[in-house]
């Protein structure tokens, strides 16, 4: 099966098919870009970004809606493949900076951060989630094995770690990565098990973060 590139395109595809794959790539770029600027915008705002007709666009996603779930799903996609290769590595520790680096450039958080609560998930999104989370759980406890991750770090933690890497965002995207890049080394040298004194207050919750699904889709649909 061919593999597809970070927009869900298959490269070397020819012909109408090609072309589809192509136009595809560009509205989720152009997607991508409008809402996370702004979660609001019409569906009009990322046809105009992308260049194409509105009707081309709906041909392609029915809605907003459709097209938030696909962004979203995108993202999740690629956070569990990056947490599945994080096994690769030598060691855990490796597999969990491996984790966070790709995931850290590849942004999937502000995407998360932005778009959480603005569409129901479909069942297999949640689904997905509850993979992300274990494998997440995978990655920590192998570092942890290893010895080199402290003791009071949680698989929270590491969600709002990433939350913290994407908020770091600037106009130039070559000086973003480089920031977020700084900042992640930072972070992981307060997660390494030399690291001291204790981490203070209570660690997050399970469950503690999924506020933002719950309480914009209430305000949805009381509206």
């Amino acid at each position: 099966m061919p593999e597809e590139n970070a927009s869900g395109a298959v490269p070397g595809l020819s012909g109408r098919r090609g072309q589809a794959q192509r136009n595809d790539a560009v509205i989720l770029d152009a997607a991508r870009e409008v809402f996370l600027a702004d979660p609001r915008a019409p569906i009009s705002a990322v046809a105009a970004r992308a260049g194409v007709g509105i009707s081309a666009l709906y041909r392609r996603h029915a809605s907003k809606e459709e097209l938030l779930r696909r962004l979203c799903h995108d993202g999740l996609r690629r956070f569990i493949a990056e947490a599945e290769a994080a096994a690769d590595e030598p060691t855990g520790w490796d597999g969990l900076v491996r984790f966070l680096t790709r995931v850290v450039d590849a942004d999937v958080h502000s995407l998360t951060v932005r778009l959480a609560g603005t569409f129901p998930p479909t069942a297999e999104m949640r689904r997905d989630a509850v993979r992300s989370n274990e494998l997440v759980a995978a990655v920590v406890d192998r570092a942890r094995a290893d010895g080199r991750l402290r003791d009071d770090v949680v698989v929270q933690d590491v969600g709002l770690l990433l939350e913290s890497c994407a908020a770091i965002r600037l106009p130039d995207p070559d000086r973003t990565k480089e920031l977020r890049r700084r900042y992640l080394g930072i972070l992981l040298a307060g997660l390494a098990a030399a690291a001291d004194p204790p981490l203070p207050g209570p660690p997050p919750a399970a469950g503690e973060l999924a506020w933002r699904w719950r309480s914009r889709a209430a305000a949805t649909d009381d509206a």
